[in-house]
């Protein structure tokens, strides 16, 4: 921490499936209603939302009353100003830290689980009761962090995407994409269902289904490891495209091109947040590598 400057706490979070529910349709007996109609139970939701609401709670009152504190929700990430000594604590869902991850460039990320019965906790494996210790531990420089490497999208116009799991390349609709692509030294004019370029981090989720689903022999990374994956989904091969690029690694410092031969809805987005993209129309080109930036998890 910066001396003669108390730490900050940035209590990171998103609506909970309860209040998602209530906030749709107006009213808590509106949601019930609609539940019910089609034999669910909102009582099921509620009671996540209030174990989460619980767990909130202890989240808070571990901060030491006498450091610096903030709440910012999934929502309002793009605008908020991290200061570089920041404790970063994302409590939900493991995708919660992958969405803040891109806006962050060196702070230590706390991860909580607040429900151990419904989230795994890949990413989140703290239980509430475990921060204020932490929190002391990571403010004097005495724990224990896990560095992962990310991904990023360069555009040739300057623009730039950041992930932590993997970034997708393809039709916004999920039409068939047309593209160039070209990676250590070989090209191809390619149209498929787009393609994504992974982490180790990403590789136990989307890239782990496709390995699986193709018995592609593709080693995947290791989540610290500076190493990326790519997939092509669904080449379809034709007289102008080709499917011999279909999968491969990046190494360390390697990276793949990819040149858009898509007249509009040709998109770049990571983390599967769809709303958060690069539009990639034609004749634009984009470089795909791994970032300097990287992920610094606080494990014990």
């Amino acid at each position: 921490m910066t001396a003669g400057r108390l730490p900050r706490v940035v209590v990171v979070t998103r609506p909970t499936d309860f209040q998602a529910l209530v906030a749709g349709h107006g009213t808590r007996a509106q949601a019930r209603f609609f539940l019910e109609r089609r034999g669910q139970r909102l009582e099921e939701v509620e009671e996540r939302h209030l174990r989460f609401e619980e767990a909130l709670l202890r989240v808070l009152q571990a901060i030491p009353l006498e450091w610096r504190r903030s709440r910012v929700t999934r929502d309002d990430l793009a605008s908020f100003v991290f200061e570089p000594a920041d404790l970063v604590v994302p409590l939900g869902q493991d995708g919660l830290v992958a969405n803040v991850a891109k806006y962050l460039d060196g702070q230590l990320v706390l991860g909580v689980n607040p429900d151990r019965a419904s989230v795994d906790g890949v990413l989140v494996r703290h239980s509430p009761g475990a921060v204020a210790e932490l929190l002391h531990e990571a403010a004097a420089g005495r724990c224990r962090v896990e560095t992962r490497t990310m991904v990023e999208a360069r555009l040739d116009d300057g623009q730039r995407l950041l992930a932590l799991n993997e970034v997708f390349v393809g039709h916004r609709t999920h039409q068939s994409a047309r593209y160039r692509i070209s990676v250590a030294g070989r090209a191809e004019r390619q149209s498929s269902s787009g393609l994504i370029v992974s982490t180790g981090t990403g590789a136990t989720g989307w890239a782990r289904s496709i390995q699986l689903q193709r018995r592609a022999p593709v080693v995947l990374p290791r989540p610290a490891e500076c190493k990326l994956v790519f997939f092509v989904r669904e080449a379809f091969p034709s007289r102008t495209t080709g499917t011999d690029l279909d999968g491969g690694s990046l190494d360390a410092g390697e990276s793949l091109e990819v040149v858009s031969e898509m007249n509009e809805d040709g998109v770049i987005f990571g983390d599967g947040i769809e709303i958060d993209r690069l539009d990639f129309a034609w004749g634009k080109t984009a470089v795909v590598a791994a970032a300097e930036e990287r992920l610094r998890l606080v494990v014990d």
